[in-house]
């Protein structure tokens, strides 16, 4: 990353511990830049959630925590708040007031604004999410897209520079999980938003992020979603799946298919498929050769399929 870009997040040896005694965080150490998409992923019980509360104060550990060089815990809530917007990983934490416009209105009237500039963020953001015609709705008669879409508004209605959710694509049907993908990318495409999530939705990862930092109680390891993926002792040491079309290319690879960058995502996969049938006269040469029985089976030992 450019060292010209402004630091949005900087943790510096951050430990915390649960009151019952249980170490959530042993020094993590993390920076990301301003304008970045950054997505943590790590085993359960990693400390990603603990990790992300920090980000705006909710909990405080030993340790440093800057967000664009102000100190989280020498500074007013309100001030880190206006900085950083959480989205919880269940809507029903975040949504609470009879409406969708007053769940979103909630924010800005907390932070002083004056009820026009208060109406005027509520119908931007409803614009901008795709959430017209909601505004009187009960938030809980709302399907579970609609919720985390609503959650997520309550949060962009206070203008964050910084956006941090917590699991984002979890339970969501594949039709919310590609329209969130798409909100989350056009607010960071658009409006410079600094993008934090935390998810075990490895699949969702090369679609939302331009870096990738595996925690496991620290920082173990950080880079782009290629670097690591294709670290297979990483993974498996951090109990970490690898996304489904990474698996495919693969197996395609074990039946003599040429890669040597292993396709993240579907359009990956088509410009990668489309790219060596143009080279190969419209074709794609597979084979069945000596050692490929032996690849697959410890492909499938790998990822404990059988």
């Amino acid at each position: 990353m450019n060292k010209m870009k402004k630091e949005a997040i900087s943790v510096k040896n951050l430990t915390y511990t649960h009151p019952d005694g249980t170490k959530a965080l042993e020094g993590a150490s993390l920076e990301v830049y301003e304008g970045e998409r950054v997505a943590i992923v790590g085993p359960n019980g990693a400390g990603k959630t603990t990790f992300l509360l920090h980000l705006n104060g909710i909990l405080r550990g030993s340790g440093q925590v800057e967000v664009f060089g102000k100190r989280v815990d020498k500074e007013k809530k309100e001030e880190i708040i206006k900085e950083v917007g959480i989205v919880f990983q269940d809507p029903d934490d975040q949504l609470f007031m009879p409406t969708l416009f007053d769940d979103l209105a909630f924010g800005p009237i907390n932070m002083g604004l004056k009820e026009d500039e208060v109406r005027e963020r509520v119908e931007k953001t409803i614009l901008s999410l795709g959430l017209m015609g909601y505004e009187n709705r009960c938030p809980h008669h709302l399907s579970g897209g609609e919720k985390k879409k609503a959650a997520l508004a309550a949060v962009m209605s206070m203008e964050p520079k910084i956006l941090v959710l917590d699991e984002p694509t979890a339970n969501l049907d594949p039709k919310s999980r590609a329209e969130l993908i798409k909100i989350v990318n056009d607010l960071n495409e658009r409006e410079g938003i600094t993008v934090v999530m935390a998810t075990h939705d490895v699949n969702a990862v090369p679609a939302l992020a331009d870096r990738v930092f595996v925690l496991n109680k620290r920082v173990v390891a950080e880079g782009t979603a290629q670097k690591i993926f294709l670290d297979g002792a990483l993974m498996k040491a951090n109990n970490l799946e690898v996304p489904e079309v990474f698996k495919l290319f693969e197996v395609l690879r074990c039946f003599g298919y040429d890669c040597e960058d292993l396709p993240l995502s579907i359009d990956k996969a088509i410009e990668h498929l489309t790219r060596t049938a143009e080279v190969n006269g419209g074709h794609i040469h597979l084979h069945i050769h000596e050692h490929m029985h032996d690849e697959v089976k410890k492909l499938r030992s790998e990822y404990k399929h059988h």
